[in-house]
C-alpha cells in the first residue's frame, strides 16, 4: 500500500511523462571492449488498421465512456485494490480499480511509486485489466534507458540514447528498444512513452540533453526509426515525443514555457526528421511537447494546444494517423495560461487523443464531457479520438481482450543473460 504522499512526494510525478527526476537510473557504465557487429535490423511493415472491430466497440460505448477512454492518469497504490487516500483525494474513489471503473479510464501511467517487485508488479497491471470491464487498458511508463527509467528497479540497465547514439549502429538501437519492450510487455505494461525523437541542438538544454541519440537531425532519425520498429518486433506500443521537437531550448517546460523561434525551413530541416523516421517505421502514438514556436503558430499557446501544429503538421503534413498523446498536463509550461479544465478541451480541439496526468482530474474529465455535451468538442471529434485508441489497441492485438502477464515469464525475461549481454555492447 502506498500512503498518502504529501506535497513533496507529488513533485515527483509533476515530473511527467518527458521525463525529469524521480524514478531515475543512471546510464549503464558497463563497458565492452570490441563490440560485435548485431546482425542486419529485420524488415518492419506499419501494422495495417483493422476498423471493423473497432466500429464495433465504438458503437457500443456511452459518451462518458468515449470521454473517459482520452484520459491516461496516475494512480496510486501497488495493487489494484490498494486503499489510499491519495486516491480519495484525487478521484473520489480509493483504489486503484475503483478509480477505473469510475470514470471508464482508457489508460493509466505507473511511476516507481508503483513499483516493488516483478510479480507485485504483474499482479497490479492484470487486476488493473480487470477492473476495466469494456475495452482493455493501456497501461504506459517512461521507459527510455538511463536518465529516466522509471521501471529500472526491475528491469536491464540498458544503455541511454546517447550512448546507442554514439555507436552510430541503427541494429542497436532497434535491439535495445525490443529488449526494452520485451521486458515491460512481460510486466503487462503495453506502452512505453519512448522513443525521445528530439535532436539536442542547444548544450544548456536542461530536459533533452542524454535522452536524445544526439545532435544531427539525419543520424538521430535513422535511430529513431530502428527504435520504433524493435519495440513494433516486441509487440509493445511506441511513442515517439516531444513533437515539434523539444532539442533547442535551455527552458524547462517542467516549470516553465520554452520559446522555439526556428522558421518552417529550420523546423523542416532540424526538427522534423526523426518524426517523419519515426511515422515512416509505424510508430504508434506521437506526444506533444509544452513548448511555443512562434514562427509555427503566433498565438503563443504551446504546442499542445496548437491546432496548426498538432493536426497542420503532425496530421496534415507529415500523415500521421495514429495516436496523438499530450505530455503531463501537469508541468508547469502547459498551465500558464489557462486552467486545468480548459487545457483538457483545447488539447482535444488541437487535435490529441490521449490526456496524460491531468492536474486535477475531476475538472478535467468533467470539462471535456461538458464540452462534449455543448457541442465545442462535436461527437464526430471524439470520435475520431476514440477510434484511433482504439485502432492501437487492435493493432497490438488487445482491443476486446486484455493481456495477462505471468511472474513466471517475466522471472525468464527480465534481465536475462541475453539482455545484459546486449546491455554491455550496445553501451559502446
Amino acid at each position: 500500500m502506498v500512503g498518502r504522499l504529501g506535497t513533496a512526494g507529488m513533485l515527483v510525478f509533476a515530473l511527467a511523462a518527458c521525463g525529469g527526476a524521480g524514478g531515475t537510473t543512471a546510464p549503464s557504465a558497463a563497458g565492452a571492449a570490441a563490440r560485435p557487429t548485431p546482425a542486419p535490423a529485420r524488415a518492419s511493415v506499419a501494422p495495417t488498421p483493422k476498423t471493423g472491430d473497432v466500429q464495433k466497440v465504438l458503437a457500443g460505448m456511452t459518451r462518458e465512456e468515449k470521454v473517459g477512454q482520452l484520459f491516461m492518469p496516475v494512480l496510486y497504490g501497488t495493487a489494484a485494490d490498494s486503499v489510499s487516500g491519495e486516491n480519495q483525494a484525487r478521484f473520489g474513489a480509493q483504489t486503484p480499480a475503483k478509480v477505473i471503473a469510475k470514470y471508464h479510464l482508457g489508460g493509466v501511467i505507473l511511476f516507481p511509486a508503483n513499483v516493488k517487485s516483478a510479480g507485485q508488479v504483474v499482479r497490479l497491471t492484470n487486476g488493473m485489466q480487470a477492473a476495466a470491464k469494456k475495452v482493455p487498458l493501456l497501461i504506459g511508463t517512461d521507459q527510455e534507458n538511463g536518465l529516466v527509467s522509471r521501471m529500472a528497479a526491475l528491469m536491464t540497465d540498458l544503455p541511454s540514447a546517447d550512448r546507442v547514439g554514439a555507436t552510430g549502429d541503427t541494429a542497436y538501437s532497434r535491439a535495445v528498444a525490443e529488449a526494452t519492450g520485451a521486458e515491460l510487455k512481460v510486466l503487462g505494461v503495453n506502452l512505453d512513452f519512448a522513443p525521445v525523437a528530439d535532436v539536442n541542438l542547444n548544450p544548456r538544454n536542461p530536459v533533452i540533453g542524454r535522452r536524445a541519440f544526439g545532435s544531427d537531425p539525419g543520424k538521430v532519425a535513422k535511430m529513431v526509426g530502428a527504435a520504433v520498429r524493435g519495440f513494433g518486433d516486441a509487440g509493445v506500443a511506441s511513442t515517439a515525443k516531444h513533437f515539434p521537437g523539444h532539442g533547442d531550448t535551455s527552458t524547462d517546460s517542467h516549470t516553465g514555457l520554452p520559446v522555439i523561434k526556428h522558421t518552417r525551413a529550420q523546423w523542416e530541416k532540424l526538427d522534423a526528421p526523426p518524426f517523419e523516421a519515426a511515422i515512416a517505421a509505424g510508430v504508434d502514438a506521437v506526444m506533444s511537447a509544452h513548448i511555443v514556436m512562434p514562427k509555427l503558430d503566433p498565438s503563443g499557446d504551446p504546442a499542445t494546444l496548437s491546432k496548426p501544429i498538432l493536426t497542420g503538421l503532425l496530421r496534415d503534413k507529415l500523415g500521421f494517423k495514429g495516436v496523438i498523446s499530450t505530455d503531463a498536463l501537469n508541468m508547469g509550461g502547459v498551465r500558464k495560461k489557462y486552467g486545468d479544465g480548459e487545457v483538457a478541451v483545447r488539447a482535444v480541439l488541437a487535435g490529441a487523443d490521449l490526456l496524460l496526468m491531468p492536474n486535477d482530474f475531476p475538472k478535467a474529465y468533467d470539462a471535456v464531457l461538458g464540452a462534449v455535451k455543448s457541442g465545442r468538442i462535436s461527437e464526430a471529434r471524439l470520435d475520431a479520438s476514440v477510434t484511433r485508441l482504439l485502432t492501437l489497441r487492435k493493432n497490438r492485438g488487445f482491443l476486446t481482450e486484455a493481456p495477462v502477464a505471468s511472474a513466471a515469464q517475466a522471472a525468464k525475461v527480465l534481465r536475462s543473460a541475453q539482455h545484459r549481454k546486449l546491455a554491455a555492447r550496445a553501451a559502446g
